[in-house]
């Protein structure tokens, strides 16, 4: 009896075992199987045109009167606002800044040298604008001010134009889609080399859009980007 108890007792125990052993088999292939996965990136891209511009220029006078400056700055400007307007601009497209005039015998380094002329003004006229290709075409013809007398102020930065683009609301979704394609068909190609299928959606993470210049040279064109980070798990 005690003999038949003991083998009772002992197959149980085994049997005990090797069901402990099958549930942790079965739990490591559910656990590895579950972090069977891949992380892609898909990228989407457009180029774009600029839809505003922001175009800034600044006249600038010098002299001996401070008057005499002042009464050619509001000349000047004056000119370049009428010459806008004529170019097809309209007048709420075009702000004017308040003229600013520097006597160079009032600053502390001039200490009494030479300085040429005393006082040496600069006013500015922006143009903010979606007339994007008109603001590129009559920058080509600013020749016409200096043969009116008409003295720009260089080439400086604060002169340089400035085009954004506004309007990425209107291409977000399509844009969305295709990155997320793009992911999925280099997650597919992952999944194929490694003999497995693809599976759900475990994460994924839509990155922020860029702009930029396409080039140097062009700046009123942009390119638009934005990567998607999506993981898959892959099944066999």
């Amino acid at each position: 009896m005690e003999t038949a108890r003991a083998t009772i007792k002992g197959l149980s125990l085994i049997l005990s075992a090797a069901l402990i052993s099958y549930a942790l088999v079965a739990s490591v292939t559910e656990f590895q199987s579950f972090h069977r996965v891949v992380e892609v990136k898909g990228l989407a891209e457009r180029e774009v045109k600029a839809d505003t511009a922001i175009w800034p220029l600044q006249v600038a006078r010098a002299g001996n009167s401070q008057s005499v400056v002042f009464e050619e700055l509001e000349t000047d400007i004056t000119a370049v606002r009428t010459f806008m307007l004529a170019k097809g601009f309209s007048a709420d497209e075009i702000s004017i800044s308040a003229p600013s005039v520097l006597d160079k015998l009032a600053e502390r380094w001039a200490g009494g040298e030479d300085v040429g002329f005393r006082y040496t003004g600069t006013q500015s006229l922006t143009i903010y604008t979606d007339q994007v290709d008109r603001v590129r075409s009559v920058r080509q013809q600013l020749s016409e001010l200096g043969k009116q007398g008409v003295s720009l102020s260089g080439t400086s930065y604060e002169n340089v134009v400035e085009y954004h683009f506004n309007d990425l609301n209107a291409i977000k979704p399509s844009m969305i889609d295709e990155s997320a394609q793009n992911a999925r068909q280099v997650a597919q190609r992952f999944a194929d080399h490694s003999g497995s299928k693809l599976g759900k959606i475990r994460n994924a993470n839509q990155g922020q859009f860029s702009i930029t210049d396409r080039d140097f040279n062009t700046p009123h064109l942009k390119i638009v980007r934005v990567v998607s980070t999506v993981e898959y798990q892959l099944v066999d």
